[in-house]
């Protein structure tokens, strides 16, 4: 609600700028007459007559600005708008240097040499006279094509920001089912087997749930809102472990409030849980997250213990969402790392996100 007040207060400073640089620009160019007026003074006839060059500008200037310009120029049908521009610029150019003679013979001293009126002054006056509308016309268009042009900038950054808050709700959607059935096939394996476990593992899922349902939904949550959640989610998954595996996490937040996009951590949790954790094999996995005023790093390392051949669970789907999520959430901010060790032992994972675009 906030960004639409925002754009709308946006939208009428805009206008009352604009408004304001016209009345500004006409007032001086009305009030230019009276700069040259010397003497005895001018009557309100004098310079009503003297106001006709600044009205016919004017009224070039927002043919093409209201006009001429959003209808046929923009709109591709450029012979037709010049054409129209050259008798709109041509008649008025010719009528202006002849009520221009008029006001010299009406309002000048007899004793003032009279200009010439004939021949090649009479052209010459007429082309300069055409020359300075075309001017005005010149610039009305340019105006009304840098407001255009700004317009349609507007609504394509309003579109994208769409489409990405649009594919960034998507993915977020994504992520819910593909998390949730993981972890319920996590709680499902436990009821075979140890009932007790089981419900503590539903517990715990509970409060993942809250988090997805209340939280998930907004564009950020508080780091520290994040952290909690991974956490609860470790401690569901070391109710299935054996003891033998060894699971460390390790929290650094400097600032709680700091905000994260939700659950953009989660899939690199999972995938190791998924694949460091072997039933017959010693097994670790080390999860570090750490945030300063710069950065937020979760730097993640476990046991590399592949999947078989045969074996097509996953896909790797979380790991593609969590590609496009930082993409998408964090443009020319973020660094994704993925290494295995030259064993093939251990795996790691490192995420860095910047508070600021990296160069």
């Amino acid at each position: 609600m906030s960004k639409k007040i925002e754009k709308t207060e946006e939208i009428r400073s805009n206008k009352k700028l604009k408004l304001f640089l016209h009345l500004a620009f006409w007032a001086y160019m009305f009030l230019s007459p009276l700069t040259f007026m010397r003497g005895q003074g001018v009557t309100l006839a004098q310079y009503l007559m003297s106001c006709m060059t600044p009205l016919l500008m004017m009224v070039v200037f927002y043919a093409n600005y209201q006009w001429l310009t959003p209808r046929f120029f923009v709109a591709g049908r450029h012979r037709f708008f010049m054409l129209i521009n050259l008798l709109l610029v041509v008649s008025l150019g010719v009528a202006l240097h002849y009520w221009m003679i008029l006001y010299v013979q009406l309002y000048h001293h007899p004793s003032t040499p009279q200009p010439q009126t004939e021949g090649i002054y009479e052209l010459f006056f007429i082309l300069r006279d055409i020359v300075n509308l075309g001017i005005f016309a010149a610039v009305g268009t340019a105006i009304a094509l840098a407001w255009q042009w700004q317009h349609n900038e507007r609504i394509w950054r309003e579109g994208e920001a769409a489409r990405t808050e649009a594919e960034l709700k998507t993915l977020r959607n994504q992520i819910n089912p593909h998390f949730l059935l993981n972890t319920l096939n996590n709680i499902y394996a436990l009821t075979a087997f140890d009932a007790p476990k089981a419900q503590e593992a539903i517990q715990e899922l509970s409060k993942l749930l809250r988090h997805v349902l209340y939280d998930y939904e907004q564009p950020t949550i508080p780091l520290k809102d994040e952290v909690e959640f991974l956490q609860n989610y470790v401690s569901l998954m070391r109710i299935r472990l054996p003891q033998s595996v060894q699971v460390d996490c390790q929290f650094s937040i400097a600032n709680n409030q700091q905000p994260v996009a939700p659950m953009i951590f989660i899939s690199l949790v999972e995938n190791a849980f998924k694949h460091g954790v072997s039933p017959t094999e010693p097994s670790f996995i080390h999860i570090s997250l750490e945030s300063d005023s710069q950065t937020i790093v979760c730097d993640i390392q476990n046991s590399n213990h592949p999947k078989a051949a045969n074996d097509h669970s996953g896909h790797g789907i979380g790991l593609h969402q969590v590609q496009r999520r930082l993409e998408l959430a964090y443009p020319g901010r973020y660094k994704w790392t993925q290494s295995v060790s030259a064993d093939q032992k251990v795996y790691t994972s490192r995420i860095t996100i910047f508070n600021k675009t990296s160069e």
